[in-house]
């Protein structure tokens, strides 16, 4: 283990917990990542070997079976794990931020019914936001729930971008109730974030819910990627997050803020396995009669794709840490996920660089993170989006007095 990227004040079973998931990262992920996503192939060895080291309960408390750990734990497992492959920790990230929102807004029935066998892995969760519209504006969400005569909720619209849109049978969604709210409510407090429960698989899973078959990416392979088309699909009212229609948007955003470190968590891991093949190279390959490691041009790209690293991790850390403290951090979030973001696509580069033209190679493991990086640019909120979140807070926080 490398200099870089340490956390202080980590307790002994977190450092355990760590040292477990980065020896199976060496052992059972980084020597097939690189064959698998050229395959775009699911890791299924890879994901029964996650749960068999209990991380799908990674963050679930212990009374429904889990480990109970922060959300700092999880962050620094999901760093790891993007340092062996990206693709691998989208596959628990939506399961996360599903057993969240039931932990933190699910009914007790519902989070009686769903966390232990999330906490198993028996459960796998996905959560869909995004439709072929928009992406980022979720204000303008078309999709509708509409009760029916006898009390059950009919489905209808279009969503886009599910990570394990066919390996999940659990997916949070948010559509559009209009029921109790009057006109001119404002879009935000007239949306419902509904659980719809499915088979795993592609085409019609259940009656009016369809899964087409896997969007065809540059990279972030491996892990399916899916619309979702719901055609008067049925949704009992017991399976309305929390029980109360009106919140779903506020518990999004509450699932988002994590989903939001867990993509600075991957920006760092992406990150640090670029410098650290980009390191390794520079030391192995010589020009003019000498490691280009040695030559002053090398050690300056190096030296700024450390420091990158270091910052990164860093403010991720930071604002996993606040969330942990039960404090608001959306503004720490935001400042994480793009600095992560855009460092990750900056040293990836500058790796890519130091290979010179074997790193254009598919048999070098850097041609894969060149394609993986840009991902985390629009993951959970473009930078764009991320800025204006932070530019807003800190006029809250700056706002002139009189």
């Amino acid at each position: 283990m490398g200099r870089l990227a340490q956390t202080e004040g980590l307790t002994d079973i977190q450092r355990e917990i760590l040292a477990t998931v980065r020896g199976f990262v060496d052992k059972e992920i980084i020597p097939v990542a690189t064959e698998l996503e050229h395959k775009d192939e699911y890791p299924a060895e890879i994901v029964e070997g996650l749960k068999e080291l209990g991380l799908f309960g990674l963050m679930i408390p212990e009374e429904y079976g889990g480990l109970g750990e922060s959300l700092l734990t999880y962050a620094l497992c999901v760093e790891e794990i993007a340092r062996g492959w990206m693709s691998v920790s989208g596959i628990i990230n939506t399961h996360f931020i599903v057993a969240y929102m039931l932990k933190q807004h699910g009914t007790q029935e519902q989070k009686d019914h769903f966390l232990p066998k999330m906490a198993a892995g028996e459960v796998r969760g996905a959560f869909s936001m995004s439709e072929p519209a928009l992406g980022s504006d979720v204000s303008a969400i078309s999709s509708k729930g509409v009760r029916d005569a006898a009390g059950d909720y009919l489905l209808t619209g279009q969503k886009m971008w599910l990570t394990n849109g066919g390996t999940s049978t659990l997916v949070a969604v948010l559509c559009r109730t209009d029921e109790g709210h009057p006109e001119g409510t404002a879009p935000h407090k007239s949306m419902t974030t509904f659980l719809i429960e499915k088979e795993p698989g592609f085409g019609e899973v259940k009656p009016g819910l369809t899964i087409p078959g896997k969007i065809d990416k540059m990279g972030y392979k491996g892990v399916d990627t899916t619309e979702m088309i719901m055609d008067g699909l049925r949704v009992p009212a017991d399976r309305v997050l929390g029980g109360t229609t009106g919140r779903g948007f506020y518990q999004m955003m509450d699932g988002v803020e994590v989903g939001r470190v867990n993509v600075a968590a991957r920006g760092c891991g992406v990150a640090q396995r670029a410098f650290e093949l980009g390191v390794s190279y520079a030391q192995q390959r010589s020009t003019f009669g000498k490691p280009i490691a040695q030559h002053q041009a090398i050690q300056f790209k190096l030296a700024e794709m450390a420091t990158k690293v270091e910052a990164a991790h860093a403010l991720m850390v930071g604002a996993a840490r606040k969330k942990d403290a039960g404090q608001r951090n959306d503004l720490e979030a935001g400042m994480a996920k793009y600095l992560a973001s855009e460092y990750c696509k900056e040293v990836v580069e500058d790796a890519f660089r130091i290979h010179g033209g074997y790193g254009f190679s598919k048999e070098y493991e850097i041609e894969r993170l060149y394609r993986e990086a840009p991902m985390l640019l629009i993951g959970e909120g473009t930078a764009e989006i991320q800025k204006m979140i932070i530019g807003r807070r800190l006029l809250e926080e700056y706002r002139l007095q009189g």
